[in-house]
This record gives structure tokens, C-alpha cells and sequence, in this order.
């Protein structure tokens, strides 16, 4: 099995890389020239490192990257700088997604492949109606408006909800939400859920990053794990001690 997963060079992205070769997936990673990356995927052959920018492929070269994936991850996200939240490409994560798509919609595989993108849970799934209080309404507005990145988020995941769907078969889908990012050096217990169990403005929990890397490779190389959460937009949050 080979997994494209673009973002690999962010924090995430590399956890989720070496835990899928850990599991013995073949990985290609789409980083930025100037990115580094760990010294020992450049000496794995079950590494493939393309250097490239994301925002400035066609289609055609996308479908090339993407030709011969089981599953594509997306882990991108904005650099917390002024540049990186108020700079352009303003819908990094959004185009990204799109081009995706289209490039394995082009190459029409024989079987669908599996897309994972992490998001975020201040972003509601609207397939399940999911609900929050006038307060959290209030700050999420204000979120969008103040915080670019969010709105990219929001619209990522939207195009694989309502632009890919439920019955595309070319590509399915699972969009992970993590709760507030935290550093931790070994996967922990973590529980999953359908919708949030707490606020993600007011009673934030914690996911850890290598947590998060641990589901989404778990989610591309466990068959039974996917038909459970295919189509749909999982919490993810750390188990408390």
C-alpha cells in the first residue's frame, strides 16, 4: 500500500509519516523545497520525498503524484505567523483538497481511494446537525472573520462533505477533528466520537499530535477501521489520566 501525504514536513505530518512506515506502507510526501526533512527518509526506500509546492501544480502534475496511491492524507495547515494567517495562499488547505481530488477524479483508479484530512473541531459536521450555544455562534463568527485559516478549514472539509459526497467511487473520505494540539513523544489511549462531547471554544480538551498521526495511519491500513468511519468527521480526543 502507498500513501501521498501532503503537509509531511509540519508536525503532524511527519508523526503520521513515521507511523506509516512503522506499519510497512510504502509513502510518497509532497514538501516545500526549502523543508526539511528527517535524514532517514531520504536513505528509506519506501520513501519517496517530492519537493514542490502544493499551490503551484496543474492538475496533470497532481495526477502524476497522486497515480499509483492507495490513500492521500492531508495534514496542511498555516504557519501561525502574520504571513501564515493573513498572507495568501488564503485557502491553502481548501485548494489543496480540491486539486487533490481532481487529480485521482482524472486518473480514475480502479478502486476508490481512501482521503484523510485533518481538520479541526471547531468546525461542525452539518451532515448531523450538530449544535452549539449563541456564545460559542458568537465567537466562531468572530473566529472566521479575524482568523482566515479557520474559514480554509471549514471549506476543506466541506468539499469532501458536499463537493465528494457519500457515494463518489473514486474516492472516499474521513476528515479527523482534533481538539486543542498538544506535544507528546508516545501514542497514548485516545477515544473517538461521531460529534464533540465539549465545547471546542469554552472546555476545550487535548489530542496529541502523535495521537492524531496514530489514527489517521490507522484509519488508511485498517480496513475495519475505515468502513466505520468512512464519510464521516471523528473526534478524536486524548484519554485523561
Amino acid at each position: 500500500m502507498t500513501t501521498l501525504v501532503v503537509g509531511a514536513s509540519g508536525e503532524t505530518g511527519k508523526l503520521l509519516v513515521e507511523q506509516l512506515l512503522e506499519m510497512g506502507q510504502n509513502v510518497k510526501v509532497i514538501v516545500r523545497p526549502a523543508s526539511n526533512v528527517p535524514k532517514t527518509w531520504e536513505s528509506n526506500t519506501n520513501v519517496t520525498i517530492i519537493r514542490v509546492g502544493i499551490s503551484g501544480i496543474s492538475v496533470d502534475e497532481a495526477a502524476n503524484y497522486v497515480a499509483g496511491c492507495d490513500a492521500i492524507a492531508c495534514c496542511l495547515g498555516h504557519n501561525l505567523t502574520l504571513k501564515g494567517i493573513y498572507g495568501k495562499p488564503r485557502k491553502l488547505v481548501t485548494d489543496a483538497v480540491k486539486l487533490l481530488c481532481a487529480a485521482v477524479e482524472q486518473n480514475v483508479a480502479g478502486q476508490a481511494t481512501k482521503f484523510v484530512l485533518m481538520n479541526t473541531s471547531g468546525n461542525r459536521n452539518k451532515d448531523l446537525n450538530e449544535s452549539i450555544s449563541f456564545g460559542e455562534r458568537i465567537v466562531v463568527a468572530l473566529v472566521r472573520f479575524l482568523v482566515p485559516p479557520h474559514t480554509d478549514n471549514e471549506q476543506a472539509a466541506e468539499h469532501l462533505r458536499v463537493g465528494i459526497g457519500q457515494n463518489n467511487p473514486l474516492i472516499e473520505w474521513v476528515a479527523v477533528r482534533p481538539d486543542n494540539l498538544i506535544d507528546q513523544d508516545t501514542v497514548t489511549e485516545y477515544e473517538l466520537h461521531p460529534s464533540p462531547i465539549r465545547s471546542a471554544i469554552f472546555n476545550a480538551g487535548k489530542t496529541s499530535r502523535i495521537n492524531v498521526g496514530n489514527f489517521m495511519a490507522r484509519l488508511i491500513t485498517e480496513a475495519d477501521l475505515w468502513e466505520k468511519w468512512k464519510g464521516k468527521m471523528p473526534l478524536i480526543y486524548n484519554i485523561s489520566e
